[in-house]
C-alpha cells in the first residue's frame, strides 16, 4: 500500500513538522472514562474528546499488553515479529531489530523521541527503547506486577524496586519536562502509563478521593496526568502543532469496565480489544469529530509517517492512514480484513461492520485449565455479528448472511500465507480439531 503523501497538505501552516504525543494506558476498559459513560470523573479526557476526534470503534493491537505495544510501535501484527503474548523479565526475546519503530521512522527527519513509562517489549539492554530508536527512556521495563520493578533512565537503574504508588506522578513530571525542553524541535513523546494495571497504585493526593474505590482513584490520577501534559503543550505554545492521542493497550482485567461490550482482557470479544480513543490537534482536528469507521493501534504508524512526510519501511504495514477520519474529511475508510489474534492463534476477523468468530479457546487464561490444557478450537459454525448495530456481540446472524461469512473466510485464507510459518501451522492445527461435525458455513477442512 502506498503512502498518502498529501496528508501534510491538510495541516495548518506550521513552522515545522508536527509533534506526536501518544498517551497509552494499561488495561483501561472501554467503559472506564467519562466520555464513554463511566461514573469515574475524567474531566480532562472529556474535554479533549469534545475538542477533538473521538472514535467509538478503536482497537488495541492484541488483547494483552506486549503484542499490542509491538503493533502500535511498528504498524504491524505482532504475530509477524514473534511477539504473540506477554514478555516476562526472564525471557530472552524482545522487539526484533528487523522491525522499524515510529521513533526510528521519524529520526532521519530530525525528530527527537522519548519513551516515558512502561516499555514491556524486552528487558535485556539490546531491546530497551534507546536501542529501538528512542533518544531517551525514563520508566520501567515491564508490567508493575513483575518484581523487582526497576525505574530506569536510559540503560541505568535509578531505583532497583520503585514505589508503584508514585509512578504516575513521576511519569507526568518527566513528560512535562520533556515537552518544555523540546518545544523548539519536532518530537515524538510516547507516554505509557502503568495504570490501571494491577497492582493498583495511586499517590496520597488521589487515594480515596474518587469515593468509588482504588480503581477509580487510579483512573482519576491518570486523567489529571493527561491534563498536566496537554497543558504543558499549551504553555509551550505547541498544542496546535502537536497531534495528541490517548488510548489503551487492551481491555480491563477483573476490575474496570468494558462498558456494555462482551469480554475482557485476553479475550477477542470486543471488550478485550475495543478501547477509548481521542485525537486532539486544535485548529486542525475539528471539535466533535466522531467518525463511524474504525481504527487500530497499527494505524498510528502510517498516519504519523504520512503527516511527517516519512518514507514507509521496507516491511509491509498492516495499519492504514486514518488521518482523513481524524479530520472529519471521511466518515469511514475502506480497508482489508482486520485479524484478531490471541497468541499465534487466529480467532476472529472483521470486514466493514462485520466480525466473524472462527475459533475460540476452551478456557479463559486465568481460569482453572482443563486436563488437556488450553487449546484453540474451531467453531463448527462461525459466529457473525454486525458491530455497528450489535456492538455487544449478542445476536449471531451467520444464517442470514452466508455471503458475508464466505467473503470473510476467503479473505482470511488469502491473508494468512503472508504470516510466519508458526501462525500458519497453528491455524492448520486449529482447523484440524473438530469438536462436532462441520456444519453449513464452517471453515473448510485443511487440505
Amino acid at each position: 500500500m502506498a503512502p498518502v503523501l498529501s496528508a501534510q497538505s491538510r495541516l495548518r501552516p506550521s513552522r515545522r513538522p508536527p509533534n506526536f504525543l501518544v498517551i497509552l494506558t494499561d488495561d483501561l476498559g472501554f467503559g472506564d472514562v467519562g466520555f464513554t459513560g463511566s461514573k469515574i470523573k475524567t474531566p480532562n479526557l472529556d474535554k479533549l474528546a469534545a475538542a477533538g476526534a473521538q472514535f467509538n470503534q478503536f482497537y488495541a493491537g492484541n488483547p494483552v499488553c506486549s503484542p499490542s505495544r509491538a503493533a502500535f510501535l511498528t504498524g504491524r501484527y505482532p504475530t509477524r515479529m514473534g511477539i504473540p503474548g506477554v514478555i516476562f523479565p526472564t525471557d530472552s526475546h524482545g522487539l526484533p531489530d528487523t522491525e522499524t519503530t515510529i521513533a526510528q521512522m521519524l529520526k532521519p527527519l530530525g525528530y527527537t523521541s522519548a519513551c516515558i513509562g512502561k516499555w514491556h517489549l524486552g528487558s535485556r539492554p539490546e531491546f530497551l527503547p534507546t536501542n529501538r530508536g528512542f533518544d531517551m527512556f525514563y520508566g520501567v521495563p515491564y508490567s508493575n506486577d513483575m518484581r523487582p520493578l526497576p525505574l530506569m533512565h536510559n540503560l541505568d537503574v535509578w531505583e532497583p524496586d520503585t514505589d508503584n504508588d508514585f509512578l504516575t506522578q513521576k511519569y507526568t513530571a518527566a513528560a512535562v519536562d520533556y515537552i518544555r525542553a523540546n518545544k523548539d524541535q519536532p518530537f515524538f513523546l510516547y507516554l505509557a502509563h502503568n495504570v490501571p494495571h494491577q497492582p493498583l497504585g495511586a499517590s496520597p493526593a488521589f487515594r480515596g478521593k474518587s469515593e468509588l474505590g482504588i480503581y477509580a482513584d487510579v483512573v482519576q490520577e491518570m486523567d489529571w496526568s493527561v491534563g498536566q501534559v496537554v497543558q504543558a503543550l499549551h504553555d509551550s505554545g505547541i498544542a496546535n502543532d502537536t497531534l495528541s492521542v490517548f488510548t489503551s493497550d487492551n481491555g480491563p482485567w477483573f476490575l474496570g469496565s468494558s462498558g456494555r461490550l462482551r469480554g475482557r482482557k485476553a479475550e477477542t470479544y470486543e471488550g478485550g480489544v475495543r478501547e477509548p480513543f481521542v485525537a486532539y490537534m486544535p485548529d486542525t482536528i475539528p471539535a466533535g469529530t466522531a467518525p463511524s469507521g474504525f481504527g487500530s493501534l497499527m494505524d498510528l504508524f502510517p498516519t504519523f509517517a504520512n503527516l511527517a512526510g516519512a518514507p514507509w519501511p521496507t516491511l509491509p504495514l498492516d495499519g492504514i492512514n486514518i488521518w482523513p477520519m481524524l479530520t472529519g474529511e471521511q466518515d469511514a475508510l475502506a480497508r482489508d480484513v482486520l485479524l484478531y489474534f490471541d497468541s499465534f492463534n487466529l480467532q476472529c476477523a472483521r470486514v466493514g461492520p462485520w466480525k466473524l468468530h472462527v475459533a475460540r479457546y476452551n478456557s479463559l487464561p486465568w481460569a482453572e485449565q482443563p486436563a488437556e490444557g488450553r487449546v484453540n478450537l474451531p467453531l463448527a459454525k462461525p459466529e457473525l455479528y454486525n458491530l455497528e448495530s450489535d456492538a455487544e456481540e449478542s445476536y449471531e446472524c451467520s444464517d442470514a448472511h452466508p455471503d458475508v461469512v464466505k467473503d470473510i473466510q476467503d479473505r482470511i485464507q488469502s491473508a494468512l500465507p503472508s504470516f510466519p510459518a508458526q501462525v500458519q501451522t497453528e491455524w492448520a492445527l486449529t482447523r484440524a480439531r473438530q469438536t462436532q461435525p462441520a456444519s453449513v458455513g464452517a471453515m473448510p477442512a485443511p487440505k
